[in-house]
């Protein structure tokens, strides 16, 4: 699993790198999404769930955020011998992520097969065993949620908020213009 983590952490930094010496912008854009997609596969190897479903909405946000932004100025098709090694090299990402993101999913457990039985020293079982007599919630989801990991729930629902807010201003810029704004940005390009 080791070996895993080393090869998802050095596809991290190839992308950076295409990120940082492609002069496409779009390229440049997906080399970034592609290095949150791997970040995120990599918080699942280590067992951080929520961390990772909360890299992949901001992930997926932004990206949209930044192909939106970038989509009208720096469109074009690939012409030279670098641009189209940098898109074998991002089509060649794609599908070691896919092979990787399969492999991860293969080493999760079974559906409804217990993961206490494999890890009998977890957390989890603390919960389980002192959770209504801590926290006084019936409900164990509401009381490990709420209770014992209160400060990371606010900070996840932080970071979802600002990404939502933060889309919906720059998605919704160009739609509160008016005509006449609109006539002299055309009229300008």
């Amino acid at each position: 699993m080791d070996y895993l983590l080393v090869i998802l952490l050095v596809l991290m930094i190839i992308s950076a790198l295409i990120a940082l010496e492609t002069e496409n912008l779009l390229s440049a854009i997906i080399s970034l999404g592609a290095i949150g997609l791997l970040l995120s596969i990599t918080f699942l190897f280590l067992g951080a769930l929520e961390i990772a479903i909360t890299q992949i909405v901001v992930e997926v946000l932004l990206l949209l955020i930044l192909i939106r932004a970038t989509l009208h100025r720096d469109f074009r098709s690939p012409v030279d011998h670098r641009e189209r090694f940098g898109m074998l090299v991002g089509v060649t990402l794609i599908i070691l992520l896919s092979v990787f993101a399969v492999r991860v999913f293969s080493t999760f457990p079974d559906f409804g097969s217990s993961v206490m039985d494999r890890f009998p020293d977890t957390p989890a079982l603390t919960y389980l065993r002192e959770g209504l007599q801590r926290t006084g919630a019936p409900n164990i989801i509401c009381a490990v949620i709420l209770d014992f990991r209160a400060y990371d729930t606010l900070g996840e629902i932080t970071i979802l908020f600002c990404a939502i807010v933060g889309s919906l201003a720059i998605l919704r810029r160009s739609a509160h213009k008016r005509p006449k704004d609109k006539d002299r940005d055309t009229d300008a390009a």
